[in-house]
Parts: structure tokens; sequence; C-alpha cells
């Protein structure tokens, strides 16, 4: 009987994103491209429901991690939310404004043009981590360029999922924007979008790219994976570890940009982990308070437990940031630890971390680190620590990632005007800013033929004439 009730609601949550998806695409049908009005319309109505319950926001994502902080929720999710809708507002006239392109010799009088046209209904997964940001990023890009979106959540973000869904259906029309609670990730990665934007871990990836090609769906994919971070020896110490602390341990170092592990020059390690002692308790003199941030779940928690036990079994200096902090079992709270002289053999430098654990090693020339890099799969975020231009220039030339930030760590995130999207194993295509328009559009080529046309001279049957033309126009220069 339980089963029978079971197999119930699976197939009603089946057809209820299949319902959803079938509206979205005859309204797209029956209206498929939308002025610039209606969209600056859709994105104000995306921007305030975030302005008008901000709290209750912040609310519902600490109710889904157990604890988090409002303050990194307001700060990195609904300001950067708030802020890449408005820029997007604002610039979204340009945008849409048909390009001029050069027309061919033979057709001089014709004229090209492209039209960013949308491309229909979006699926959007977004992950638990950063669960507004990550799926208010898209949705502006997506709208921005005049689709329709389904947007399928985390489970661990069922609370904020409810939130936004109930807010947002009291302003969108359900062909227009839905945000479906409870919808098994699978059925909904299986219906032939127009476009599919999935965020999360490069398995699940590699799930959801398989299922979009059953509908020969473009997909964009953001992973992740261990982004490096490099301290030259001309960098303050204390500066850097300032900030690659604070990027480091924000949302507990649940942050797909987090920095990874970090290269330090072979003499200054010991510097750097004195910075650290110093900063960390100033910052967290209590993990167990409102500024410290829980681990999402039992699970992730007893993986980092973990992690950072086998760091240690196989011969890492294991460091506790924060003198006296214990381990906090229920409240999933696990304190800041560094692992000095980490090794390649250690699970720590074979998995992205996900958590607030920092393994150090050490280095005695770029070079080194350049080969340790690019020996590995290219990863989402490039941190660079150093005030010499050339010494810049080198790393950023010798290396490939999805983005980079010199002098700090993840804000290239956060710049509007720059796309963000990962490469090889951090993922594929980009959003924000007007790249991020072009994502969501196909790039309509549309030619105007002229009223006086030469390709008559061409037709057939061709004799010595046709040859002639056709050297002609072989030969000519302009």
């Amino acid at each position: 009987m339980a089963q029978t009730a079971q197999l119930r609601r699976i197939d009603a949550e089946e057809n209820e994103a299949q319902r959803v998806f079938n509206l979205q695409r005859q309204a797209y049908l029956q209206k498929p491209f939308l002025s610039l009005d209606e969209r600056r319309e859709n994105l104000r109505k995306l921007e305030r429901v975030l302005v008008d319950n901000a709290d209750a926001i912040a609310a519902a994502i600490s109710a889904d991690f157990g604890h988090r902080a409002v303050e990194e929720s307001l700060m990195a999710e609904l300001f950067t939310s708030v802020d890449g809708i408005r820029d997007a507002r604002k610039k979204l006239k340009k945008w849409m404004r048909p390009q001029r392109r050069h027309v061919s010799i033979l057709f001089a009088t014709g004229s090209n043009r492209l039209i960013p046209m949308p491309k229909g209904v979006v699926g959007v997964v977004s992950p638990w981590n950063y669960p507004l940001f990550l799926t208010i990023g898209p949705l502006t890009s997506i709208l921005a360029a005049g689709n329709r979106a389904m947007v399928k959540m985390a489970s661990n973000s069922q609370h904020l999922c409810k939130l936004l869904a109930e807010k947002y259906a009291a302003v969108f029309p359900e062909d227009m924007l839905a945000i479906l609670p409870g919808v098994r990730a699978q059925d909904f990665s299986t219906l032939p979008y127009d476009h599919m934007i999935f965020t999360g871990s490069a398995d699940a990836g590699r799930n959801v790219m398989r299922s979009a090609a059953e509908n020969l769906t473009p997909v964009t994919l953001e992973l992740g994976g261990k982004s490096p971070t490099i301290l030259c020896d001309d960098f303050d110490v204390d500066e850097a570890a300032s900030r690659i602390l604070y990027a480091k341990f924000l949302n507990a170092g649940q942050t797909c940009l987090a920095p990874d592990y970090l290269f330090v020059p072979e003499a200054k390690c010991d510097a750097f982990v004195a910075a650290a002692k110093r900063i960390m308790p100033t910052r967290y003199p209590d993990t167990n308070q409102q500024s410290y941030t829980s681990v999402i779940d039992e699970k992730s928690y007893r993986r980092l437990r973990n992690t950072l036990e086998d760091a240690r079994q196989k011969g890492g200096e294991v460091i506790s940031l924060v003198p006296d902090a214990t381990f906090n079992d229920a409240l999933r709270k696990i304190p800041p630890h560094m692992v000095v002289g980490a090794t390649d053999n250690m699970t720590i430098m074979q998995e992205e971390i996900f958590g607030p654990l920092l393994p150090v090693k050490t280095y005695r020339t770029l070079d080194e680190v350049i080969a340790y890099v690019n020996g590995r799969d290219r990863p989402l975020g490039f941190y660079v620590f150093t005030n010499d231009q050339a010494t810049q220039d080198k790393l950023v030339y010798s290396t490939i990632s999805g983005g980079v930030t010199v002098n700090n760590c993840m804000l290239h995130v956060a710049q509007h005007d720059m796309p963000f999207g990962g490469i090889g194993a951090s993922g594929m295509g980009h959003y924000h800013g007007y790249e991020g328009f072009l994502e969501f559009s196909k790039l309509r080529p549309v030619f105007k033929n002229p009223r006086l046309s030469l390709l008559h001279l061409f037709y057939p049957p061709y004799g010595k004439r046709t040859r002639q033309l056709l050297n002609l126009l072989i030969r000519f220069k302009r």
C-alpha cells in the first residue's frame, strides 16, 4: 500500500515537470520573442522578490545549512544577485541590438545582421552551497535573453526552494518561470529543453550531459575542482594570509571557487602558518558562534573528518587555527585547519575539499608550480599573489583555468561585466554579463538579398565567361 502511494507521488512529480515544460514550450511558440520592456520587467520582478524577502531568504538558507551567518547570505548571495540583475537591466538595450556584419563582395548592396533570439525553455539545476546566487545568476542571463525557465534546486535547499517557489509564483506566470520543489533531478534533466545549465559535482555533471545528449540539448556546466593559490616571494605574507583565509573559510569552505590548496615559497611557510594562527582566532574566537557556518549534512561532515584524519595518518602536519576549538557533531561544525606538507597520496590533495581544510605545499621555483598545476584537471579558479607584472604574466599565460583573481581569491565571480565559467573538468560555457546573455541566445544570421544581384551571372549552363568571372573574383583584392 505504502509502495503504491510512493509510486503515485513519484509519477505525479514527473507529470508536474512535464506539465510545466509543455506549458512553457507552448507559451514560447506563441510568443518566441519578448520585447525590451517585457524582459526588463521580468528582471525587475526577479530583483523585487529578493529585496522584499531578504531576511526570510537568509533565514531559509540558514535552516537548510543547520546554521549559516545571516551576513554571509546577505553579502555573498543577496547583494551579488541583486547587483547582477541591476547591471543586466541597465545594459540590456545594448545587448539586444542586432549586430551589423560585413557583406560578401558578390552581394555588396545586400545587408547582414545578427539578431540575438531567445532559445526557448531553459532548465536550471542549482546546488546547495550558494543556493540563491547560483540560481539567480543563471536566471538573470536566461531572462535577459528572453527565455522561459524551469528550476530544480538541490534537495539540501528545500527551505529556500519552497520559499522562492511561493514568492516567484505570486509575480511570474508559470509559463515564464517555475521553481519546482520536490522534483527529482533525473526526471527534470531528461526533458527536451532548448538549453540546460547545471551547477554541481563533475560526476553529476556527466550524468546531466548524458541525459541532455539524448535530446541534443546544449548544456552549460559549472562544476568545480581544486583551485590553486600561489603566494609569490615578493608579496607580503600577512596580507596574503588575511585575504586567502577569508576566501577559504567563507561558508566554512563550502565554495566551488574556494582556494583548494596553497603553494608558498619554502622559506615563507612558517611565516604564513604564524600569520594564520594570529588571524583566525580574531575572526572566529568560537567556531560555535553565529559567524561560522555548519557543514551542510552528516555525510559531508563525516567525509571531511575522515579527510583530515587521512592527512594526519599520512604524515601531514595538521594545524588547528583556532585554539581550543573542538568538533561539534551536533551542529556539524569543523574548526578551521591547515595541513602543512600535504602530499599527493592524501585524499585532501586528490578530491575537491569543499570544507574548512587548507592543504599547504611549498615550492622553490615557479616552474615547479606551473608543472604541478598543468599536470592536473583544469580548475575553476586560479589565484596569484604577486606585485611583479612579469611574474603575474608568467603564471597566467602558462596555465589555464575558468577564471583568475590576482592578489585575492574568488572575486572574479563578482564582476558582472565578465563571464563566469569553467573549462575542462571544471565545466563548459558561462554566464554573467553580455557573454551570459549570448550563452542563452541564438545569434540568428539574417541576410537580406539586394534588389540588384550579380548571382544570375553564375547560373548554369557554365561556359568560358563563367570561368573568367570566377577567376576575377578569386584574384580580386579589397
